[in-house]
């Protein structure tokens, strides 16, 4: 009985730790990330509103994808119903064509979740808008 109990106890400890976090590294370092963003320079602006071969990122968070105005985005990207959070911007930059198929960034991707985590900080702080 002592034995299922630890078990059990374990068991739900991590689960909790599980819901918990939805995003598994939520809190990364905005400077580490803006060195990852140099991977994104070419293509995405976050300190005008300007955009380039891709949409300007300022005020990305709770931004509704494919909404920017002036930017030329793909059918599929203004029709996935998609509003910017860190949990869906993890999603899409683990797998761009994965997330979101038939999109027009090329990007293959960041496979690294420290680097996206980090991304994710940089965006948080530097694009925010304010």
């Amino acid at each position: 009985m002592t034995t299922i109990r630890k078990a059990a106890g374990i068991f739900g400890f991590m689960a909790a730790l599980t819901l918990a976090t939805p995003f598994a590294s939520a809190e990364g370092d905005a400077a580490a990330g803006e060195k990852v963003f140099k991977k994104c320079k070419a293509c995405h602006i976050i300190d005008k509103e300007k955009n380039r071969l891709g949409p300007h990122l300022i005020g990305i968070f709770g931004r509704e994808a494919g909404s920017v105005d002036g930017f030329k985005y793909s059918k599929a990207m203004m029709e996935s119903g998609v509003t910017w959070d860190e949990t869906t911007l993890d999603e899409y930059l683990a797998d761009p064509k994965g997330y979101i198929p038939k999109n027009k960034m090329a990007f293959v991707g960041l496979k690294k979740e420290d680097d996206r985590a980090n991304v994710i900080a940089y965006l948080k702080e530097a694009a925010s808008g304010s």
